[in-house]
């Protein structure tokens, strides 16, 4: 399958099924996750080699150090040259919260990751926030992939062969509770029918009637955690599996939420862990502790609704951790659908 060159991202409005898994007060009995075997330090997950998950931006990929060893070549590409439409609802906001807060975090951040929302500004990263859902046919819901399975497929074609839209190029969609969905049937098979209409070499690419001239590049998404609730037939550690093994088959590049979910800055897997870092086989939040051990500006940077706007977590969250992780692991994305091929010196 050819790499598409444009990409869409979209996540469900708010629901009921978004709001976490398990909170900080759960009683649920712990669950023995801490498997030595299976679990990785930072170390190890430095020296791994990155080729089996070069197309899967996971909690390797979502830290600091390597955002800071991509080229700045590269970022200044995707931020100059890519245009995305995100449409996502609560859980979507990590990604959306995090890019809009980066640009205040160090020196040069201003520049190096500036970014607009829903407007396009010379030397800035075109980010289409919950636009997609105002292009779903009448009658249909396309807030995320979790609403209506197969409402974003429309929702995407009628996006895309609107004039207004021609520039676009990158487009994502985001899920609410991925837990029970039909991932492979619906989410892959129409992801796939995308790709073949709108990627590179599309069927709908070119100069002719009911054709656009840029193709577009999909980002693909896993599933949040659910807390104490990840592993089984249907659920969200099982179904992330199923996209991320389907991405790197066919060479697509997919943001792992999963992975960043149940995942500690050290690189352990917390089976039990819900969408803000509580794992009650951890004992608590990994992400709150470890961020409380850091200072804003050095460490992390503050989440925002909008750039330049007020300070927030993103949704479902009580700290800055998990929407920093993943917008990182989005702009590793970025760089690599820009040309980057991941390696550093």
């Amino acid at each position: 399958m050819k790499m598409l060159s444009f990409l869409i991202i979209t996540t469900l409005l708010p629901c009921i099924s978004c709001t976490s898994g398990s909170d900080e007060n759960s009683t649920s009995p712990a669950i023995s996750t801490d498997k030595t075997s299976e679990n990785k330090t930072s170390t190890e997950n430095e020296e791994e080699d990155l080729t089996q998950t070069v197309f899967i931006a996971d909690h390797q990929i979502a830290h600091e150090d390597v955002l800071r060893s991509i080229p700045e070549t590269y970022i200044n590409a995707a931020r100059e040259n890519f245009h995305i439409a995100y449409q996502h609802t609560s859980h979507g906001t990590h990604v959306s919260r995090g890019v809009y807060g980066l640009p205040d975090y160090k020196s040069g951040d201003e520049n190096r990751f500036a970014v607009s929302r829903n407007k396009q500004v010379s030397g800035k990263l075109s980010f289409y926030d919950n636009t997609l859902k105002d292009y779903a046919d009448e009658g249909e819901i396309a807030t995320d992939l979790s609403a209506n399975e197969t409402g974003f497929i429309e929702a995407t074609r009628n996006f895309l062969d609107n004039p207004e839209n021609t520039h676009i190029n990158v487009i994502m969609w985001s899920w609410c509770d991925i837990a029970g969905h039909d991932v492979s049937g619906n989410y892959l098979a129409g992801m796939t029918q995308l790709i073949a209409e709108y990627g590179e070499d599309g069927s709908k690419i070119g100069n002719q009637e009911g054709q656009r001239a840029t193709p577009v590049h999909f980002i693909f998404m896993t599933g949040h955690a659910n807390g104490n609730d990840n592993i089984g037939t249907g659920k969200p550690g099982n179904q992330a599996e199923l996209i991320n093994n389907y991405c790197i088959e066919n060479k697509q590049f997919c943001l792992d939420y999963y992975s960043i979910d149940t995942h500690d800055i050290a690189g352990n897997y917390w089976e039990d862990a819900n969408d803000n870092g509580y794992s009650n086989s951890y004992g608590g939040n990994f992400y709150k502790d470890w961020q409380d051990m850091k200072d804003s500006g050095n460490g992390y940077w503050l989440n925002r609704l909008a750039p330049n706007g007020e300070v927030a977590f993103g949704e479902h969250n009580t700290q800055h951790i998990t929407a920093n992780r993943k917008a990182i692991a989005f702009w590793w994305i970025l760089a690599r659908m820009a040309g980057w091929d991941g390696k550093t010196e």
